[in-house]
């Protein structure tokens, strides 16, 4: 059996552990549910007219392929490479190098990401092409004389990037399975480069939002601002044509030479020059040594599907298969969407598993990851033995489990299916929204600021709130822990769903919620993207929600229990997935919540 290829028939054994140690649960605040009129969900609460989503979009449907991604021009590139006859790893690697022009925020060539694959044939495979800390990084390297954190210096500037990884896992990519020429999938992303594209609303948003950043740490540089002159108040409106004529040159770059065209020559001079100007620690040594690592698949099961996600550099893949088997023995379906009883359950299983993984995970070519024991029944039913309905669990007291002989938020998704049936899942990022803000002169794109996502000192939150251990401490040449999801289903042996988004801490349980919408409470794909979410992740001790997600009497059942709840201003996920229908035809569903489009044909 492959290694992080677990399959249990059941969990029996689990169900009986948890029933054994669990108190009854109390009835649900209401006996309402969520039921279909004309295609759209309603939730029936103490308000008939109140419903549980985001918007009342509706999917994409097609027959022949599907993407889904965070920005239209990248969809309209992944689709029309779909319909020049390539597949969906050729989408992908269109779609990839689309939203490094279109999508600066996340979408990327300085960062790097993950990718899950399934082929028609039902063989899957992951990609790790996650950024590494550079040859020269070292644990304290945040740290004053006193060990105290030096703030900020991992989260702006150049000190907080890591080497990029995203030219290379799609050169790995294209190279074991793409289809069309390299150079025709990199085409379109030239052309939006060199030509412009027009922005968006919400793109104006951005670029507008991190001009006083770009002014400080790009000092004379033009790159991203409406004008020539860095310190001119112009700003960026809906509409206005945007071109990139470096980023541009850097694209061909790639385009005629492969990797070869980031890592060594030209761009890797401008990187490397560029370090050094803002002291930091990427050289061209880093670059050239970089390379990203295929890794075998977790796949488990939940009743009838078949889970395929990510392993170990990312979390998202041990902790979405905890929170599936946790979730398991309880009837959600009976006792409805975002009902009580159901929210509890969520919150306690999403509690231990937070705190799993910052003891446990970190890059497994450096530390020992138990992945499979993580996963297992029976480690589950001894996480769950202090679980009790009547209350909420104590994060203080809830810590990472014990298992003998072990030794111790800004991201982009896409989703791709083609004619065949392969699929591709990918999320890529440069962790914070345009990454470090530094832009690299004479190349024309952000670098990230990935070295954030290690734990910069063992119990120090990092800039999303999660809490990290030695597992994951900073060390030359490692990759640093990401809660990234990619995550492809079967239902009973086809393919099913392709999930994921982005989201920092809160990736991993809004594919967990986006999935159990599906599959629990009877949603199309598109409903389940629209639904509205909560998210828990063990410190800080609090569940927050998106304004409508809980009814009053689900906040006031949660709340006499012990739970502290903080209903947000903003939002939850940027879903963007696929869903096979029954009759063979493709679902595409894109987050509403930006500017994320589905196409499909």
């Amino acid at each position: 059996m492959k290694k992080n290829s677990i399959y249990y028939p059941s969990l029996i054994l689990f169900a009986l552990a948890v029933a054994s140690c669990k108190t009854q649960a109390p009835s649900t605040t209401s006996s309402s549910k969520i039921e279909q009129s004309q295609g759209v969900y309603q939730y029936r609460d103490e308000d008939p007219t109140v419903k549980p989503f985001f918007s009342d979009r509706q999917g994409v449907i097609g027959r022949n392929g599907m993407v889904a991604s965070a920005h239209p021009e990248a969809s309209q590139v992944g689709l029309a490479i779909l319909q020049a006859g390539g597949n969906a790893v050729d989408a992908a690697v269109a779609i990839q190098f689309a939203l490094a022009v279109v999508y600066p925020g996340a979408g990327n060539i300085g960062g790097g990401g993950f990718m899950v694959y399934r082929d028609n044939a039902g063989k899957a495979y992951t990609l790790d092409y996650r950024e590494k800390a550079p040859g020269k990084a070292s644990q304290n390297m945040y740290l004053d004389s006193l060990g105290n954190v030096r703030q900020g210096l991992s989260i702006s500037g150049h000190l907080a990037s890591g080497v990029p990884g995203s030219v290379d896992g799609m050169a790995e990519a294209h190279k074991r399975f793409g289809k069309l020429p390299w150079s025709q999938v990199i085409q379109p992303a030239v052309d939006l480069a060199e030509k412009g594209f027009a922005l968006t609303e919400r793109d104006a948003l951005g670029l507008n939002r991190i001009k006083p950043d770009l002014n400080t740490i790009n000092p004379g540089k033009t790159y991203f601002l409406k004008s020539t002159v860095p310190t001119d108040t112009v700003t960026w409106h809906k509409g206005d044509v945007f071109v990139q004529a470096d980023l541009a040159k850097t694209l061909q770059r790639i385009q005629g030479q492969g990797r070869a065209g980031f890592y060594e020559g030209e761009t890797a001079r401008l990187i490397a020059e560029e370090m050094q100007r803002g002291k930091g620690l990427i050289t061209e040594e880093d670059l050239k040594n970089y390379h990203s690592a295929w890794r075998d698949p977790i796949q488990a099961k939940y009743k009838n599907y078949n889970v395929i996600t990510m392993p170990p550099t990312s979390s998202g893949g041990v902790a979405l298969v905890q929170l599936m088997r946790f979730t398991e023995p309880y009837p959600l379906r009976k006792w409805g969407w975002n009902r009580d009883s159901t929210v509890q359950v969520m919150i306690e299983a999403e509690r231990r598993v937070y705190a799993d993984r910052a003891k446990f995970l970190g890059d497994p070519d450096f530390v020992k990851v138990p992945v499979d024991k993580l996963m297992s029944p029976d480690y589950l039913s001894t996480r769950w033995t202090d679980f009790s309905f009547a209350k909420a669990s104590d994060s203080k007291t809830v810590k990472g489990g014990m298992i003998p002989g072990y030794e111790s938020l800004e991201t982009t998704h896409f989703s791709i299916v083609d004619k065949e049936g392969s699929a591709v899942s990918i999320t890529t990022t440069l962790n914070g929204g345009y990454g470090s803000r530094v832009v690299i002169g004479g190349a024309g794109f952000f670098m990230n600021n990935e070295m954030d996502d290690f734990s910069v000192k063992p119990g120090v939150p990092n800039m999303f709130g999660l809490i990290g251990n030695q597992a994951n401490a900073i060390a030359p040449n490692k990759r640093m822990l990401s809660s990234m999801t990619p995550t492809i289903l079967e239902k009973d042996g086809k393919l099913f769903m392709v999930v994921g988004t982005p989201g920092g801490s809160t990736i991993i349980t809004s594919v967990y919620q986006t999935i159990l919408n599906v599959i629990e409470h009877g949603m199309t794909m598109q409903q389940a993207v629209n639904a509205l979410k909560f998210h828990h992740q063990w410190l800080p001790d609090k569940t927050t929600f998106e304004n409508g997600a809980f009814s009053d009497a689900t906040v006031q059942a949660l709340q006499s229990r012990g739970y502290i709840l903080e209903k947000l201003t903003n939002t939850l996920g940027r879903m963007d997935c696929v869903l096979i229908r029954p009759d063979g035809s493709y679902e595409g569903a894109s987050d509403p919540r930006a500017d994320n489009t589905a196409r499909g044909y």
